[in-house]
């Protein structure tokens, strides 16, 4: 069984190890991943300390020129890479080979900015001056990354983060560590300097503490949940860092009477349960105009029943198991309140079991129908396939219900009406929003990023991205 190594200052370093198994199947051991220390935290933001200097005066299309270069390994290695993904972290074959594929993108996309990345020039009132601001890097960075895109968020932190000359330590999630520890390979092998990314895997409360403690460490980019996040907002301002933070959602789909019905649904249903609801913009709330209430509900029944739980590796599987235990656990936990509140789901509410089913983590699409906004799921975040839909008298309802939570990450309406559209788009309470779309599915060239207890700090992805990852150096020049 292979392992994993830490990736320190350019070196691969070995220690005491902990496992990453499918969830799909617990028997099938995905490897052994090398259990960070406080002290490889440190030695690693001391070796990015070392790095940045010679990074950071690296012309800009030369940094480009690794991240094309990065690229390319990702795409040779492409299958394989993808169908580690699914082992390691459940979701379908399909889904992961599209997330590479963005991965790959991001890698082209960032390195391409390093021809372009410009500042600002302005005329001076005064004669003779000649003024203008140019970017540079905030300098080491601290990246930590979930489970749930193990492979395109680091990539979308580690694209921009380098373009713009920074270095950095990564700490990737436990559960699904091998994605990004691909990424860093390719980017070794792709010749980037020893010291400017390094790699270290294990405990993230002890992992955690570390990196935003490290003295070297002048910014931390964070996406995970909101009880962590708030707690490295906290920590991270003792120390005045730079932070950013993309946490929790509580995402509605509104669906109004003069909606494309049949496309309403599908995308209802693709938001909420494909990659087993483990999206933070999954859509984890349906708010449905009375007037097709009763028919929506039916069809979407309808179709989540057709839909086929199993391992991702096998063809013709929609929705694989959740990432481990834990998540399944808090799933069926979140089942059982909808019970005492809503009633019996209308679909779905129990764990998979039988044959194939005992090995791994595997929990049926869940729909609760007639849920109210006191009801905790209709409030909290879950994170699974669990879908509560909500009744709206008419769009003045439906906007009123969907903006009273205290997340603001994403939204979706299904509506022909372009007023209403437009109603929509100036008054939702949300940073990402899709009409006519799921709500879960973002592309990389716009900023990403929602409001409210969702997120903190500068936006990602896009020329946004750079505003976390690059200040301004301004420059006033008599000639």
């Amino acid at each position: 069984m292979q392992t994993f190594a830490n990736y320190i200052n350019g070196e691969w370093v070995n220690g005491p190890t902990f496992e990453n198994r499918n969830p799909a199947n617990t028997d099938d051991l995905v490897g052994l991943f090398v259990k960070g220390s406080a002290a490889d935290v440190d030695a690693a933001a001391a070796a990015a300390e070392a790095a940045l200097p010679a990074w950071s005066n690296m012309t800009g299309p030369a940094r480009g020129n690794i991240l094309f270069k990065t690229a390319e390994l990702l795409d040779q290695r492409f299958e394989a890479i993808s169908a580690e993904m699914t082992r390691e972290e459940g979701k379908t074959l399909p889904e992961a080979k599209g997330e590479v594929r963005r991965a790959i993108n991001i890698f082209k996309y960032f390195a391409g900015e390093g021809s372009r990345m410009g500042g600002f020039l302005v005329p001076s009132e005064r004669d003779r001056v000649h003024m203008f601001a140019i970017r540079k890097p905030v300098g080491v960075v601290g990246l930590v990354t979930p489970w749930n895109f193990p492979i395109a968020i680091p990539v979308w932190k580690l694209a921009p983060a380098l373009i713009c000359g920074n270095t950095m330590v990564l700490k990737p999630a436990s559960a699904a560590p091998l994605s990004a520890w691909r990424v860093v390979e390719a980017l070794h092998d792709a010749g980037l300097p020893k010291g400017v990314v390094n790699f270290v895997a294990g405990s993230g409360g002890t992992l955690g503490s570390a990196l935003v403690n490290a003295r070297p460490v002048k910014a931390v980019s964070f996406t995970g949940s909101c009880e962590v996040g708030n707690w490295l907002h906290a920590e991270a301002s003792k120390r005045r860092l730079r932070i950013q933070l993309e946490m929790g959602g509580k995402n509605p789909t509104i669906v109004l009477g003069d909606c494309d019905f049949n496309a309403a649904v599908e995308n209802t249903v693709n938001a909420a349960m494909f990659s087993t609801g483990q999206k933070c913009t999954a859509t984890s709330r349906a708010i449905v105009e009375d007037s097709i209430y009763d028919r929506f509900v039916e069809a979407l029944v309808a179709r989540t029943r057709k839909l086929k739980v199993g391992n991702g590796l096998e063809a013709g599987i929609d929705i694989g198991p959740a990432v481990d235990e834990g998540q399944l656990e808090t799933n069926l936990r979140y089942i059982e309140i909808g019970r005492k509140e809503a009633g019996e789901p209308v679909v779905g509410g129990n764990r998979l079991t039988g044959g194939a089913y005992d090995k791994g983590y595997f929990v049926e699409p869940t729909i609760f129908a007639n849920v109210t906004e006191d009801m905790r799921i209709a409030q909290e975040e879950i994170f699974g396939p669990v879908l509560a839909v909500m009744r709206a008298r008419d769009f003045e309802d439906a906007m009123a219900i969907a903006n009273r939570v205290p997340f603001g990450l994403s939204a979706s309406i299904q509506t022909t009406n372009v007023s209403r559209v437009f109603e929509y788009i100036y008054r939702m309470e949300a940073g990402l929003l899709t009409v006519n779309l799921p709500s879960a599915g973002v592309e990389y060239q716009l900023p990403f990023g929602g409001t409210k207890d969702s997120s903190f700090g500068p936006k990602e992805q896009g020329p946004a991205a750079f505003d976390f990852y690059s200040d301004y150096k301004t420059v006033y020049l008599k000639y």
